[in-house]
């Protein structure tokens, strides 16, 4: 890409936007745009056009969407269905009617089927029934993919898709009902600390395997595919002959919720004991993604997952003080 690029990070506020642009301007790039929700509703497709009019992007990449953990998958499913939706669909149209030279549109590894052989691989897309708590936003992100795959095949637009594993870094959400495992974690273990309580309580049994992604790791993966890759270059056929583009990001490390919280509890320096309730939803038993399309074409991570927490909770601590 030239460095003079207009590139359009829409969610660019975010734990994954804000890792992208700063990955983005690392490299050179200065003609980066990005709009928060107040300036721009994505939901609002007159409002969508009239930005890709107005500030013709050469490239961009999908972030914004309506996230959380398990419980606000749960509760707010309408939203996270059609909100998702109509972001991806508002963004993914503009880009081809202004001709954009390449979208990247990021999904979930919650787009597999919740017993899917592990590791996953991307050919296992809609090979079975999903994880029923993060359904309407799993519909919403396979919705994003096969409409980047579908723009691709009617007007040939470089529109594809990249599946990261679970995230958590730097601008990470620690809302205490709607986030995420481990930024949850970081917070709950924290807030026990300042109050000297003498336990916390987490969610479910602890026996999920689960792979998390250092945020700069998965920015940096996305300004590779931006760099070096095309639709041409990801797309394969799955068993029933269909054509896509998806890949998956991933760490390649898988690790228990249990031993997560006991990893999260040192890096915090929580001294307390962890009680498990077990009346609350464990969600998937595993997600390992299978990555090794994406190491094939070059690359790999670079934050191991103790270097990491250490240096979201570092953020959390500068955001919460």
């Amino acid at each position: 890409m030239d460095k003079t690029a207009k590139i359009y990070v829409a969610g660019h506020r975010g734990l994954v936007g804000s890792a992208i642009w700063r990955t983005l301007e690392s490299k050179g790039y200065a003609n980066l745009v990005g709009r928060t929700h107040a300036e721009l509703d994505l939901i609002d497709q007159a409002a969508v056009n009239r930005f890709f009019a107005d500030e013709r992007p050469d490239y961009v990449v999908i972030v914004a969407a309506k996230v959380g953990g398990i419980n606000a998958n749960n509760l707010y499913r309408a939203q996270f269905l059609y909100e998702n939706l109509m972001i991806e669909a508002n963004l993914i149209h503009a880009a081809q009617v202004h001709q954009v030279k390449k979208l990247l549109f990021l999904g979930s590894s919650c787009i597999y089927p919740k017993l899917a052989p592990q590791p996953l691989k991307e050919e296992a897309l809609l090979s079975g029934p999903l994880e029923p708590t993060n359904e309407p936003y799993a519909i919403a992100k396979i919705a994003g993919i096969r409409l980047c795959d579908a723009y691709q095949r009617q007007y040939g637009s470089n529109f594809f898709s990249a599946m990261p594993s679970n995230l958590y870094g730097p601008g990470d959400n620690y809302h205490p009902e709607n986030s995420h495992v481990l930024p949850a974690m970081i917070r709950r273990f924290h807030e026990a600390k300042q109050q000297g309580a003498p336990k916390v309580v987490c969610w479910g049994t602890g026996s999920p395997l689960r792979e998390f992604l250092y945020s700069d790791d998965l920015a940096e993966a996305c300004a590779f595919l931006l760099e070096n890759a095309s639709y041409a270059d990801l797309a394969f056929t799955d068993e029933s002959g269909t054509v896509q583009s998806h890949i998956n990001i991933g760490s390649g490390t898988e690790i228990s919720i249990r031993a997560l919280a006991e990893l999260v509890r040192e890096g915090v320096g929580f001294e307390g004991e962890i009680e498990w309730d077990t009346t609350k939803p464990d969600g998937t038993p595993r997600k390992l993604m299978d990555s090794a399309r994406l190491r094939r074409l070059g690359w790999a991570p670079k934050t191991d997952l103790k270097e990491g927490i250490a240096c979201a909770y570092k953020d959390f601590l500068q955001r919460h003080p």
